[in-house]
């Protein structure tokens, strides 16, 4: 039996990294996939290497636009009845600036999309888990929202905020079956931190923390994750958020 046979699930940022790792594992074990991301070309790579799997359908978008994030719910309801599982896994990262090195223009698009994003798409699916029986919620988060030598301001601010929407997603709709958990991974080999400046205050003082990660995640490595808190395996686990770090942050 499949852990996640016959459930559906939306996956932003399902185009690379991360969330690309998760939509291929939930479809290999049984699980119907709304896959969204901002790259239409990321997207049609997925679909190939899913091998047109008719329970993967895509859609292009920008999370941070509201009306997309209710359009991947009501998609999800309307292709295939119901919806189970909604990871909120889309974001962008500052340039490691501080708050005096910050501009309106970066604040906003890093807020916009790590915040408001997972909060547009949660609003739509608490009514539509709830509406079907319960269902989960999973928060890509970071260790960047336990920290705050992790990142620059405004992806240190957001990565808080998301936790804190994931516990009080946790504790408001628990009555109604609906979880809602974060994790938090270290460093993973993604494409989000190839651009990154190192001329800015923060990624300086950064360096020596950088020093103690013994190496990065893969992606696949984070799905696994992804892929127990989605089950019916992890029934009692609600407003928990996990660390996934190789254990960067333990000491």
């Amino acid at each position: 039996m499949m852990r996640l046979q016959d459930k559906v699930a939306i996956i932003t940022g399902a185009g690379s990294g991360i969330g690309r790792a998760i939509a291929l594992l939930y479809l290999k074990e049984g699980a119907n996939v709304v896959g969204a991301d901002i790259d239409q070309a990321r997207l049609d790579s997925l679909t190939q290497e899913a091998k047109a799997d008719s329970r993967l359908i895509t859609r292009t978008g920008n999370i941070a636009d509201k009306a997309h994030a209710e359009e991947l719910v009501s998609t999800a309801v309307q292709t295939f009845g119901h919806l189970d599982i909604l990871v909120n896994n889309a974001g962008v990262v500052d340039g490691f600036e501080a708050v005096g090195e910050m501009s309106d223009a970066i604040w906003n698009r890093v807020m916009t999309i790590n915040v408001n994003g997972p909060m547009y798409t949660s609003r739509s699916a608490v009514k539509a888990m709830g509406d079907a029986g319960g269902g989960v919620i999973i928060n890509i988060a970071s260790i960047g929202g336990l920290f705050g030598g992790r990142a620059g301001a405004a992806y240190t601010v957001s990565k808080h905020a998301v936790i804190g929407l994931t516990r009080s997603i946790a504790w408001h709709y628990a009555p109604q079956n609906i979880r809602c958990v974060a994790i938090c991974p270290g460093g993973v080999e993604t494409n989000i931190m190839t651009s990154m400046p190192e001329d800015t205050l923060g990624w300086q003082r950064a360096q020596p923390t950088f020093a103690t990660n013994l190496r990065a995640a893969k992606p696949e490595e984070l799905a696994t994750v992804a892929l127990f808190l989605a089950s019916d395996e992890a029934s009692f686990v609600n407003g928990a958020v996990l660390t996934a770090d190789g254990g960067w942050t333990a000491g």
